[in-house]
């Protein structure tokens, strides 16, 4: 499940920038709680989004941890990226908000996917 909500966090900055151009220069660190799977995922993708909305950062590097909390599911990550810089990073499309519009998580015998709808 961690994996999968790295590849999602990267799949989020793809559609905005080209993210082979983007340095692991600046570390933010993210921990979140919910009550379930999606609820995380949300969560998690809308928090990445909020970076990069208030502090124009773009993400490359993810390092999720998951764990289970008495009242849900807790996400611990590091977060690594840079400033967008319109010189550097071509922007592609503008992502503007998260949805819960067809979301899923699919576990399969050895790998979890997921997928997230994003408001554009």
């Amino acid at each position: 499940l961690a994996e999968a909500f790295e590849n999602a966090a990267l799949a989020l900055f793809e559609v905005m920038v080209d993210t082979s151009k983007v340095e692991a220069r600046e570390k933010v660190d993210v921990e979140l709680k919910a009550e379930d799977e999606k609820a995380l995922l949300y969560d998690w993708l809308d928090k990445l989004l909020y970076f990069h909305d208030a502090n124009q950062l773009v993400m490359s590097r993810f390092k999720v941890d998951i764990s289970k909390t008495p009242d849900g599911l807790k996400i611990e990550a590091g977060v690594m990226g840079e400033r967008f810089n319109p010189a550097k990073h071509s922007e592609r499309t503008a992502v503007k908000a998260v949805t819960y519009h067809m979301m899923e998580i699919r576990r399969g015998k050895d790998k979890c996917s997921v997928q997230a709808v994003v408001d554009i």
